[in-house]
């Protein structure tokens, strides 16, 4: 089976089971997604959802952020991991918000990668998420199942991203990359599919006798 009709059933299937899929982390804004995206690097959705409520009861906007001692959000955000990075990252960029954008989150890849703390997949998640900007978020998750799936033979996400934008058009980038997210959650897990368990899997190579190794 040929790449591109491996992508053309991820696609009418991911689409068939998956076809309005939510945001994962719970938000009201631009602001508030880009602060739970920044702390769900190292965390599950789950944890960063549990979390959030009381972070947004200090604080749910640049300008009152802003004003929070790092200490006082990392007493909060602690169960997310990495805190005393995340939590003077989210100081910081909120005083940047401020003073450069109005309080407001820029809808610009450049503004937002410079931004303490959001890497090019965090930007990518607020502008396909916040804006509705096309994008391709890719996490370890997601390159972990194209390699299964024999879309890409990338050794990193970014060549993985390269790849899935050019198998896909680019208006399903934003659709697919939550729908890849929620399959590989329920049915191609990292323990409990290893490129021969899950329906896709077995689809695109029943023959497959060896697990599928991740390409980091």
């Amino acid at each position: 089976m040929l790449k591109k009709e491996r992508a053309a059933i991820v696609d009418r299937e991911l689409d068939r089971l998956y076809p309005d899929p939510p945001i994962p982390l719970d938000h009201k804004d631009p602001y508030t997604l880009l602060v739970a995206v920044l702390l769900s690097a190292q965390c599950t959705d789950l944890r960063v959802n549990k979390t959030t409520p009381a972070l947004w009861k200090l604080a749910d906007n640049p300008v009152d952020m802003a004003k929070v001692e790092a200490e006082a959000i990392r007493e909060i955000i602690r169960p997310c991991g990495l805190s005393p990075r995340k939590s003077q990252a989210i100081r910081d960029l909120s005083q940047i918000l401020v003073d450069k954008f109005d309080s407001e989150v820029p809808a610009c890849f450049d503004d937002l990668e410079a931004l303490p703390g959001v890497g090019h997949k965090t930007a990518s998640v607020v502008m396909s998420q916040a804006f509705g900007h096309p994008a391709f978020p890719v996490d370890t998750h997601i390159h972990r199942l194209a390699q299964r799936w024999g879309l890409t033979k990338g050794r990193n996400v970014d060549q993985t991203e390269r790849d899935l934008k050019a198998l896909f058009p680019i208006d399903r980038w934003n659709a697919l990359h939550l729908q890849i997210i929620y399959y590989g959650r329920e049915h191609c897990t990292a323990r409990g599919c290893d490129g021969k368990v899950c329906p896709l899997c077995r689809t695109f190579y029943p023959n497959r006798k060896t697990a599928v190794k991740t390409r980091k």
